[in-house]
């Protein structure tokens, strides 16, 4: 019996020690991922704090973000930066977060040199947040152009009365709402979307006279909504040279006095999961994986949309034709 108690506290005693060595490890090594994740935080926010030439990625679809405008206003703050590179690869977005862009990039020209550089594509707003910089530099076959305005709105009447649903409405004015999706457009509500897009479209037609040297009729002949390839772009003024990053680099340096050979930093206006505190960290990476299962198919379901009728407001951007094989 004796016996029996001694092995049953010696028993006690050994899960004491495995529970201690474990609670040991684990905080050794948390300590050890935090002190990492703070190495290499510190290490991306030291080389920011040394002299460098900013990278700022514009891409995919425009909108309006405060923090991309707060990220700009920083920068220019920011003595490190020497120079900026605006890195373009986007088929462009809403009229108005283009807009605030531009505005946002020609401010901080006066504080840094500014250079743009468009990759795959730069068109519509991308085109015209190009236009922010002195100088634009494009690929041979990058897709540039398409400068106009959109908009666009969808009409399911047809589809309505299949499925047996009427819609109805009681208005202040018959302008009011217009226009709707389940009635045929009126004239004056036509008429009052036609000055609304011309309206905007003659201030891009002017900015584009204006950062590209161009006599009006110039400019407007090439805001027809059509897309050049890079180097056609070049024979018509819409940009400066052919090339990419190193040649935007090149520029930089030698017309605008930037010292050679520094380094060209990213700055990003997305919240990087390093700067977020340990326990938000741990928060969205769990959470992360309970949405993929509702935001993917979500996602999935946009691409059978138009993005013109995903994005609120005016629209200024380049949309690829459909594939043959998906026409009826």
């Amino acid at each position: 019996m004796a016996m029996d108690v001694d092995a049953m506290i010696d028993r006690r005693r050994l899960r004491r020690k495995l529970t201690f060595w474990r609670v040991a490890t684990f905080i050794v090594i948390a300590a050890a991922l935090i002190g990492g994740i703070a190495y290499f935080a510190g290490a991306s926010n030291l080389s920011k704090r040394k002299a460098h030439i900013a990278r700022i990625p514009i891409e995919g679809m425009i909108l309006e973000n405060r923090k991309t405008l707060e990220m700009l206003e920083k920068i220019g703050k920011s003595d490190a930066v020497k120079g900026v590179i605006v890195s373009i690869n986007s088929p462009g977005g809403s009229t108005t977060g283009g807009e605030a862009i531009y505005g946002a990039l020609r401010k901080l020209s006066e504080k840094k040199p500014l250079v743009t550089e468009m990759r795959t594509i730069g068109t519509s707003a991308g085109y015209l947040i190009a236009m922010s910089a002195d100088h634009i530099v494009a690929r041979y076959n990058t897709i540039t152009g398409s400068i106009g305005v959109l908009f666009q709105f969808g009409n399911i009447e047809r589809l309505l009365d299949t499925v047996g649903v009427s819609m109805e409405a009681v208005k202040s004015a018959p302008l009011k709402a217009e226009p709707d999706f389940y009635s045929p457009t009126t004239p004056e509500a036509r008429a009052m979307l036609q000055a609304m897009v011309t309206d905007s479209y003659d201030w891009f037609v002017e900015i584009l006279a204006d950062r590209r040297n161009l006599a009006p009729n110039k400019a407007r002949e090439l805001a027809d909504g059509r897309v050049l390839l890079g180097n056609r772009a070049l024979q018509e003024k819409l940009v400066d040279a052919i090339g990419g990053e190193e040649k935007a680099v090149e520029w930089l340096e030698t017309e605008k006095g930037v010292a050679k050979d520094l380094p060209v930093v990213t700055w990003t206006s997305k919240e990087s999961i390093e700067e977020l505190p340990f326990a938000a960290r741990v928060s969205r990476e769990v959470g992360k994986g309970l949405g993929t299962a509702i935001v993917e198919p979500l996602n999935d379901a946009k691409g059978l949309i138009s993005r013109g009728l995903m994005l609120d407001g005016l629209v200024s951007v380049w949309q690829a034709p459909v594939a043959a094989d998906n026409k009826p």
